[in-house]
C-alpha cells in the first residue's frame, strides 16, 4: 500500500475494534435498545428499527451483526448524532452476552424468547435463559427490561432484571403481562389483532403472517416507548413491517414462462431454525390459503422442505423426530426432509406423507 495510506495499525484486531465500539457507544447521546432472545433477534430487531422510522436519527445492527465482531462494529459505526440504536446481541456459548451487553450499556434491553438451541453448549433451557438474562448486565442506571411473560422461564428472566435494578415490562399472551395480546388473525399478508397495552385496547397490524410477529410487536411497542419514542408513532410504522429476507418473506415463483399461470408461492423462512421457529413456521404454512387450478396440477397444496436443525445436543435426533407431531403437519400434503437429522423427521412422518429424502430417492 501507499506510504501515505490511511492505516490503523493495531498489535491486535479484535480488542482494538472492541476499544473502537467503547468509543463510538460513548461519544453518542443515543437511547440504546439491546435484543437478545434464542427465536426472533433479527426480525425484532428490524420490526424495532421500522417503529423508530420518523422520530429521529435511527442506527440499527446491519443483518445478523450480534457476536463479538458484529456488535462492536456496530457501535464503532454509529455516528455521534444517533438519536436512536438498536443492538442486536446473540451468543452460542456461555459467557458471550454480558460483555457484549456490558460494551453496548443499552438503556432497555428486551428477550424475545427462550428455546432449546444451542444445547450442545448449555445443560438445559434453564442455563440458556441464565445466559440470555446476562444482557441485563449491561443495562444503564434506570434500565428497563422488556421480557417475554409466557414462558416456563420467566421467573429466571425477571429475577435477573430485578437484581439489575430494572423497570421490568412484560409482553405475551398472558395476563399477567403488561402488554397482552388478545386475539390475532392471520390473513393473507398480514396479522391482524387485538391488545391491551397497560390499560389501553389497541389495534394492531404487522404486514406478514404469523401470530409470533404480533407477540415480538407487542415487545418492540414496550422498547419504543421506553426509549422515549411516540407510542402511537411506533404502532403505525409496524402496520406496514414485513420480515427481512429468509425470516418468512415471500415470493411467486414462475414454474414454467411459457405456459401462462404455472407459479407457486414460497415461503422463505431458510434462516437458520430450531423447533420453536420451525413451529412457528409450520402455523403460518398451515394457515396459507392454497389456490386451485394453478399450475400443473390441479388441487392447491401445501408442501415444506425442511433442513437440519444444528446445535440441538445430544437430543437432536429426536427433537427432530419429535415435529412430526406438530399440530401444523396435519394441513401439510407433503414434507420434504434435507440433511443427516432430518431423516429422523422423515421416519417419524405417514408414508403417504414422506417427501423426497436429501438422498434424491422417492420414500
Amino acid at each position: 500500500m501507499p506510504e501515505d495510506a490511511p492505516l490503523l495499525i493495531v498489535d491486535a484486531v479484535l480488542p482494538a475494534l472492541e476499544r473502537l465500539g467503547i468509543a463510538g457507544r460513548a461519544r453518542t447521546g443515543a437511547r440504546i435498545a439491546a435484543i437478545t432472545g434464542s427465536v426472533g433477534k433479527t426480525s425484532t430487531k428490524e420490526m424495532l428499527r421500522a417503529a423508530l422510522e420518523g422520530q429521529g436519527r435511527v442506527h440499527a445492527a446491519e443483518a445478523s451483526y450480534n457476536n463479538h465482531w458484529g456488535v462492536p462494529l456496530t457501535l464503532a459505526r454509529m455516528p455521534a448524532d444517533t438519536d436512536f440504536a438498536v443492538i442486536e446481541i446473540g451468543m452460542n456459548h456461555p459467557g458471550e452476552i454480558a460483555p457484549l451487553a456490558r460494551m453496548s450499556r443499552p438503556h432497555v434491553a428486551m428477550i424475545t424468547t427462550v428455546a432449546a438451541v444451542h444445547l450442545e453448549a448449555f445443560e438445559n433451557v434453564e442455563g440458556i435463559a441464565q445466559e440470555k438474562a446476562a444482557i441485563f448486565e449491561g443495562l444503564e442506571p434506570g434500565g428497563c427490561a422488556v421480557i417475554n411473560g409466557d414462558l416456563a422461564v420467566s421467573p429466571i428472566l425477571r429475577a435477573s432484571a430485578r437484581a439489575a435494578g430494572a423497570k421490568i415490562i412484560g409482553f405475551g399472551g398472558g395476563v399477567s403481562n403488561h402488554h397482552r395480546l388478545r386475539e390475532a388473525h392471520v390473513r393473507e399478508g398480514a396479522t391482524v389483532g387485538k391488545a391491551r397495552l397497560w390499560r389501553t385496547d389497541i389495534m394492531l397490524k404487522v404486514a406478514t403472517e404469523g401470530r409470533h410477529f404480533m407477540v415480538n410487536a407487542l415487545g418492540v411497542i414496550a422498547v419504543a416507548q421506553a426509549m422515549g419514542a411516540d407510542r402511537a408513532r411506533a404502532i403505525c410504522n409496524l402496520s406496514a413491517w414485513a420480515p427481512p429476507a429468509g425470516r418468512g418473506t415471500r415470493e411467486t415463483v414462475v414454474i414454467d414462462p411459457a405456459r401462462d399461470g404455472e407459479t407457486l408461492e414460497l415461503i422463505d423462512d431458510s434462516f437458520n431454525a430450531n423447533p420453536t421457529s420451525l413451529s412457528a413456521s409450520l402455523a403460518v404454512l398451515a394457515a396459507a390459503r392454497t389456490r386451485d387450478g394453478v399450475g400443473r396440477v390441479h388441487r392447491g397444496r401445501r408442501i415444506a422442505i425442511l433442513g437440519d436443525m444444528l446445535e440441538l445436543g445430544p437430543r437432536e435426533r429426536g427433537m427432530h423426530a419429535e415435529m412430526a407431531n406438530d399440530p401444523a403437519m396435519a394441513a401439510l400434503r407433503t414434507v420434504h426432509c434435507v440433511g443427516p437429522r432430518m431423516r429422523a423427521l422423515h421416519d417419524a412422518l405417514p408414508e403417504a406423507q414422506r417427501g423426497r429424502g436429501s438422498s434424491g430417492s422417492r420414500s
